[in-house]
C-alpha cells in the first residue's frame, strides 16, 4: 500500500508538488492525471526516493521514504516513459539480470524470475540477443521485465507509453492490468484521459502542484454532470489557472 500525507517539494520559490495526500491500495490503480509540468513526476520521484522531500512524507508497505529509502526501493518497481536505459552492448537477459543483482537477488531466484518473464512477456526468440537493434516494443518489454525482476509489490508508471506506437503502448497498459491481477498497489501518472479512464479505478487531477480532485471516473462525472473526462479537466484547470 502506498500512503502520501501532505507532500511537498520545492525547488527554490517554486512548489512543484504542494501538500498532496492520497493512499494507494493493493490491487488498485490510481491514476496521476496532469498536464505537464503539474507536479506527476515530481511526486513518483519522491515515492520512488529519487528526490527527497521539502515537506510531508510517503509510506510504501508502511517504510517511510525519509527513514527507510533502502527498504522502500526493495518494495517499488519502476516504468518511466521515454527512453528506456537499457545497455543496448547486453543481451535482454543480462539487461534484467543486472537489475536482478542490484536488488540482492540469489542467482537461482534471478533464474526463475527471468524464466517466468520470459513467457510472460514472450521474449524467448530474442533474450539472449543484444538489445541494441531491438524495435521499440522489444525494449519496452525488456524494461517492463527489468522493473519487475525483484517481485515489487508497488509499481510506479510514470507515462510510461509516452512516444510509443499503438503496438507497444499496447504491450504496456497489459501490463499495467497484469500488476493489478496480481494484487499490485499501482500509481500511474499520464495526460491521456483515454488511458486513465481505461485504466484506472481511481483518479487525482493535479495542477501546478495542488490536487483539484480525487475520485473514480463514475463519480468525477456525475459530481460535475458531464459524460466527458476532457471537459472536466479542462473545467477544473481553466477554474484554477489564476490561483
Amino acid at each position: 500500500m502506498v500512503n502520501i500525507i501532505n507532500l511537498t517539494k520545492s525547488f527554490k520559490t517554486i512548489k512543484a508538488v504542494d501538500s498532496i495526500s492520497f493512499k494507494v491500495n493493493k490491487g488498485e490503480i490510481v491514476g496521476l492525471l496532469g498536464e505537464n509540468g503539474a507536479g506527476k513526476t515530481t511526486t513518483l520521484r519522491m515515492l520512488a526516493t529519487m528526490l527527497k522531500p521539502t515537506g510531508g512524507t510517503a509510506s510504501v508497505n508502511n517504510y517511510d521514504i525519509i527513514k527507510d529509502p533502502g527498504r522502500v526501493r526493495g518494495e517499488i518497481g519502476i516504468l518511466f516513459g521515454g527512453e528506456v536505459g537499457l545497455y543496448d552492448r547486453l543481451t535482454a537477459r543480462e539487461n534484467i539480470k543486472y537489475f536482478a543483482e542490484l536488488n540482492g537477488m540469489s542467482k537461482s531466484e534471478t533464474e526463475q524470475s527471468i524464466d517466468y518473464l520470459i513467457e510472460m512477456l514472450d521474449m524467448k526468440e530474442y533474450i539472449d540477443r543484444r538489445v541494441g537493434k531491438f524495435s521499440r516494443g522489444m525494449k519496452q518489454k525488456v524494461a517492463i521485465a527489468r522493473s519487475i525482476v525483484h517481485r515489487p509489490t508497488v509499481m510506479l508508471f510514470d507515462e510510461p507509453t509516452a512516444g510509443l506506437d499503438v503496438t507497444a503502448s499496447r504491450i504496456v497498459q497489459d501490463f499495467i492490468l497484469k500488476c493489478k491481477e496480481d494484487n499490485k498497489a499501482i500509481v500511474f501518472s499520464s495526460h491521456s484521459m483515454n488511458e486513465v479512464e481505461r485504466l484506472c479505478d481511481r483518479i487525482v487531477i493535479i495542477h501546478k502542484g495542488k490536487i483539484l480532485e480525487e475520485g473514480t471516473v463514475d463519480n468525477i462525472k456525475i459530481k460535475y454532470k458531464s459524460d466527458n473526462m476532457e471537459d472536466i479537466f479542462m473545467q477544473l484547470v481553466g477554474d484554477n489557472n489564476g490561483k
